[in-house]
């Protein structure tokens, strides 16, 4: 971060002044209204939706209008606007009227790492999110008193956000449109990389020389990168950097390994720079969240954290947010509700499932924008086709528009067990059909798709 717009900062980020957020109610916009708050500066918000997030801020003493109107601004010595936020929002286009400044919510979030001391900042196509509430559940029961930005809620926080006094900072850190660039890291990690975000990103070449700027964020003087020493592409990406580098992966030739593993990937002894560090069990299953725990596990060690505290935060841990989460049963059928978006990242999904047991999988799954799914069409297919039975929900726009002319249903056609269904009802209504004792049903996705399961299981109250 440049001394510039760190000095630009510094002039409106203090105690006395005034920050509107426009898109307060977003996870990450959120927790920084709640952060800023937190260091004396007055704020207000915005957002186009009321939600559990509005009215929490609202119970903190944060007002939030919901809708966007030019007054809303009034008073405001500097806006901070979400992704979302272009300018042509009248909250945004009043702003640049008026000459006040207006910010992006990543600069806002760079800034303030600047301030901590640690900066541990969790990047990846896959795995920021467990991560990310893995290092926040070491650095609690290591009594860090962190200040944390997850990109989900993690039940521990209550929240997907935490302020606290210590001099350590936790943040999900994520590449699209380059956002993480904005952030101050002084441990960056990099868990994998992989070709995703391509309505931004040229191809994976583009990807991986992001990911490198990001670490080398990272102070000359004491700056770590730790990276997934199994990922080619980040090795690729990472070579001849002018940093420390700290890798973690599952053999001994990585810095950061397990050994002695027991009961799968969930239990084993994790050895750092070539002598015993501690014992984990994890209450997570599947190869994937042991690199993840891998991960918190090298950032703990390289801050010097207690390796009592590591294993205690771990083995408090049972999952983010739409991460393998328990939603309920219907019919003697369990029901779990997981938010991979990315052909990668079903298949770690899938990959944990025969370790459960059940004699047959059903997965509701959602694709996550159009371009996603054009692009990475073939890999989706061959992820889709490994369940006994995949139905498929319509694509979730997000930000997009269908300028493709893509559909779940050409999914579903290329599929050997697949189904397409254009609502959630005609959705539930199939599960409720077929559901049966021993069964897995899966809703995956990053859109509103959880609601079939959440609504299948009320049918069983």
């Amino acid at each position: 971060m440049s001394h510039e717009k760190t000095s630009h900062f510094a002039d409106y980020l203090v105690p006395g002044k005034r920050a509107h957020l426009v898109g307060i109610g977003g996870v990450s916009m959120c927790a920084l209204g709640m952060v800023l708050q937190g260091i004396g500066v007055t704020v207000t918000g915005s957002d186009m939706h009321q939600s559990k997030a509005t009215d929490d801020l609202i119970a903190k003493g944060i007002p939030v209008v919901i809708g966007h109107s030019p007054e809303n601004i009034q008073g405001a010595d500097c806006v901070i606007r979400t992704a979302a936020a272009h300018d042509d929002n009248p909250e945004i286009a009043a702003a640049l009227e008026a000459g006040i400044p207006v910010f992006e919510r990543a600069q806002s979030w760079g800034y303030l790492m600047a301030n901590y001391r640690n900066a541990v900042c969790f990047s990846g196509t896959h795995g920021k999110t467990t991560s990310t509430s893995m290092m926040t559940h070491i650095a609690m029961e290591a009594g860090l008193d962190p200040t944390v930005m997850i990109g989900g809620y993690l039940n521990l926080l209550g929240a997907g956000h935490r302020v606290g006094k210590g001099d350590t900072i936790i943040a999900e850190s994520c590449e699209y449109c380059d956002s993480f660039l904005n952030f101050a890291p002084t441990i960056a990690v990099i868990l994998d990389i992989d070709e995703d975000h391509l309505d931004y990103f040229e191809d994976l070449a583009h990807i991986q020389r992001s990911f490198r700027k990001f670490a080398e964020l990272t102070p000359m003087d004491r700056g770590v990168v730790i990276a997934n020493g199994m990922d080619k592409n980040t090795i690729d990406a990472l070579e001849g950097i002018d940093r420390r580098v700290v890798t973690f992966g599952m053999s001994e030739e990585f810095d950061v390994h397990p050994a002695r593993f027991d009961r799968g990937f969930s239990s084993f002894d994790v050895y750092c720079g070539g002598a015993y560090y501690t014992h984990v069990d994890l209450r997570v299953l599947g190869k994937h969240n042991c690199l993840d725990a891998l991960s918190a596990i090298a950032a703990a060690w390289v801050l010097g954290v207690d390796p009592e505290a590591v294993t205690r935060g771990l083995v408090s841990f049972t999952g983010a947010a739409r991460r393998m989460e328990f939603k309920g049963t219907f019919r003697g059928a369990d029901i779990y509700d997981d938010y991979a978006h990315h052909p990668g990242e079903l298949q770690a999904t899938l990959d944990a499932v025969p370790q459960r047991g059940y004699s047959r999988t059903i997965v509701v799954f959602q694709p996550h924008t159009y371009s996603r799914t054009h692009a990475l069409f073939d890999a989706f297919v061959e992820q889709l086709s490994r369940p006994d039975l995949t139905i498929l929900a319509e694509i979730y726009a997000a930000r997009e528009t269908n300028n493709i002319g893509i559909s779940s249903r050409d999914l579903a056609e290329k599929l050997p067990h697949g189904e397409f269904y254009e609502s959630f009802q005609e959705i539930t209504e199939r599960l409720r059909e077929i559901a049966a004792p021993g069964d897995l049903i899966l809703t995956i996705g990053a859109g509103d798709i959880y609601q079939v399961g959440e609504a299948l299981a009320r049918l069983e109250r």
